[in-house]
């Protein structure tokens, strides 16, 4: 489905009713991630099959909702293979460097003509996978063997991550970790399919990570810790690409991987409700634990202009109205602030929470659609971290 001929509403909030959003449902690509989770950023091991079938599950669950989910795999499957080709040329690798006869401009001829004949599926399987062919020399027919190796994108399935989509348009970012950096260019190849020119992409020292963006009506939210920094920040108000007059420059002091996101101890359930984790929300000034924000704001056409340094986070959400549900420790452990949601008081969230938090949700008005996402949450994210939403109605 293509979105140009579409009037595409970009979020102006995170409680407007989702339309359409961008997911990647992990393949065997995965499976070089859970044989050593830590070094694939990821928290625990978990079975690769186990973990795409909770993920379709949760697709079919967005999908009873009227939300037309868009995936990578779909995208990749419907697009021209001739424009597979040069996204799957940037994938494959041949490492000649061990052979002094080997000129390069023989190598790349070779690789060249390789991808020319790839069919769709091996194209998918470079583009997923990104291998490399390391050769040596050998007196045996015909000269050569090979080391194969790996780089597979085992993170693409948290599509939050690799952009941010504001009241402008959509923004590439630019990863914090290397392993992912290559996820950027697939999202892009997406967008360009749907139509959707993305307005912005991170570069230099910048760093920016969709997790740490919320869009929230007035104002845009936008973490800065571990995942994004303020040159990243910087060149996002710089090209006016936030849309919003007032922007919160949320600052995180802790550094911790359970946290690495704003989303992650924090998130938005309607335009005066939201969640914070109770380590955040009751932390003392001067404890790591403590949330400050910056504020800045613009009028008209005018450069951004911070009116206010250090400001406690807790204090600023408040005066803005909202109500603060508290997420304690154990389910804050099981991924509970870490939900998507779909339309104002309505949330999809990671099931087998405790009871005081489906007790808190309920007395809220909140409905909650629970997702079995047992296997998935041990790549360190959920419901919000797996999804990218593309387009919502334009009421906020």
């Amino acid at each position: 489905m293509n979105l140009q001929n579409q009037k595409v509403a970009y979020p102006q909030a995170e409680w407007s009713p989702a339309c359409d959003i961008l997911m990647h449902t992990p393949g065997q690509e995965l499976f070089d991630g859970v044989i050593h989770p830590s070094a694939a950023l990821f928290e625990d091991y978990f079975d690769v099959n186990q973990a795409a079938s909770e993920h379709r599950q949760y697709i079919r669950m967005l999908e009873a909702n009227g939300i037309k989910v868009h995936t990578v795999s779909q995208i990749l499957q419907e697009t021209d293979i001739e424009k597979l080709r040069p996204l799957a040329a940037k994938m494959l690798t041949y490492d000649i460097s061990h052979i002094n006869e080997e000129t390069p401009d023989a190598s790349e001829n070779y690789r060249q003509y390789v991808l020319s004949k790839m069919s769709r599926a091996d194209l998918i399987s470079c583009i997923l996978r990104q291998p490399t062919v390391t050769l040596y020399k050998t007196d045996l027919n015909p000269g050569y063997e090979a080391v194969y190796s790996l780089r597979p994108l085992i993170n693409l399935y948290f599509t939050r991550d690799q952009s941010i989509t504001t009241p402008r348009g959509h923004v590439i970012c630019k990863m914090n970790s290397s392993q992912r950096a290559p996820e950027t260019e697939i999202i892009a190849f997406c967008y360009e399919h749907l139509g959707q020119k993305p307005i912005l992409h991170i570069t230099g020292e910048g760093r920016l990570e969709g997790g740490d963006y919320i869009p929230a009506g007035e104002m845009s939210l936008i973490g800065c810790g571990m995942r994004t920094n303020d040159e990243g920040i910087r060149q996002l108000m710089e090209a006016d690409a936030f849309g919003h007059d007032t922007i919160v420059v949320v600052r995180d002091h802790k550094f911790w991987q359970m946290q690495m996101h704003l989303d992650t101890y924090f998130n938005i359930i309607d335009r005066d409700l939201c969640t914070m984790v109770t380590s955040r929300l009751n932390a003392e000034p001067g404890s790591p634990e403590f949330v400050t924000c910056d504020v800045y704001k613009r009028q008209g056409n005018e450069a951004y202009e911070l009116v206010e340094r250090d400001r406690s986070f807790v204090d600023f959400i408040r005066q803005q109205g909202y109500e603060i549900i508290p997420i304690n420790h154990d389910d804050e452990m099981h991924y509970a602030n870490n939900f998507l949601t779909i339309e104002p008081r309505h949330i999809m969230a990671v099931g087998r929470q405790s009871l005081e938090y489906y007790q808190r949700m309920a007395n809220a008005g909140v409905t909650v659609e629970w997702i079995p996402l047992e296997s998935l949450i041990n790549g360190y994210g959920a419901a919000h971290c797996m999804t990218q939403v593309l387009r919502r109605t334009c009421e906020v």
